[in-house]
């Protein structure tokens, strides 16, 4: 029935979702050009709100779990699994207090409306997997950024989407890079729950009906830890929330 009714609701949602991304272009532009930073970031804040909601359009519960004192007077490390492009919006919106930025594909900063421009201009990392130098250099730029700013950043260590929802072993590298700009950066894993599902039958259609969720786990204090550590408890605290857990490395 998910996938019938994905059919009838997936034109709908993806021109609602188009829409946005096209109407917020010019207005992030604006924001960036004329008002400078703090403007641009609420107009991404406004864009993603409405990226997230759109997934009401087919039919999705939203739901974002955040039971922990996060503190926002220092960098936040945010290690979550990545499931689905649908992940990111929720991500932006509802952790927008703590001003978070992607590492992402440096492909993806030409044209995609709005989403390309907030990649080239929001403060986040580019970075050219085919390019080592290039890639450690972007990571290190955002690792000061972090410490002047008391920013954050987001890292989906798996390094590739999981398209069936299985959690694929941590890399250690962007996250011991970033730690070594921001030692005192507190580590947060976030879980998130069957955004793969929306995508399960592909582009078209969507699925419809489907539970997306997003948990705020325990913080993980990197003092003393070295990163391997780190991304093994933020990797395996992930684990135990999707029900995942691979006795092997506990």
């Amino acid at each position: 029935m998910n996938k019938f009714l994905g059919y009838i609701f997936s034109l709908l949602f993806y021109i609602f979702f188009g829409l946005t991304l096209v109407i917020f272009q010019p207005i992030q532009w604006i924001c960036y050009k004329f008002f400078g930073y703090k403007a641009h970031k609420a107009s991404v804040d406004a864009l993603n709100f409405f990226l997230t909601y759109c997934g009401l359009l087919m039919g999705s519960s939203i739901t974002f779990i955040n039971q922990q004192n996060l503190p926002t007077d220092r960098p936040i490390i945010f290690v979550a699994n990545h499931q689905s492009m649908y992940d990111i919006p929720g991500l932006i919106w509802f952790l927008r207090k703590y001003h978070v930025k992607f590492i992402s594909k440096i492909e993806l900063t030409k044209g995609i409306p709005s989403i390309s421009f907030n990649l080239k201009y929001g403060g986040g990392a580019n970075i050219n997997r085919k390019d080592s130098k290039q890639a450690v250099s972007e990571l290190i730029k955002l690792g000061q950024r972090m410490k002047e700013n008391n920013w954050s950043a987001m890292i989906f260590p798996e390094g590739t989407r999981a398209k069936d929802g299985k959690l694929k072993a941590f890399q250690v590298g962007g996250i011991a890079t970033l730690l070594k700009k921001v030692p005192n950066a507190l580590i947060v894993p976030v879980a998130i729950e069957n955004s793969w599902k929306l995508v399960q039958y592909g582009a078209y259609p969507l699925s419809f009906g489907e539970k997306l969720r997003w948990t705020v786990l325990t913080p993980i204090e990197p003092l003393n830890k070295n990163p391997e550590e780190i991304v093994l408890e933020a990797e395996n605290a992930i684990r135990v929330k999707l029900n995942q857990v691979n006795y092997s490395t506990i």
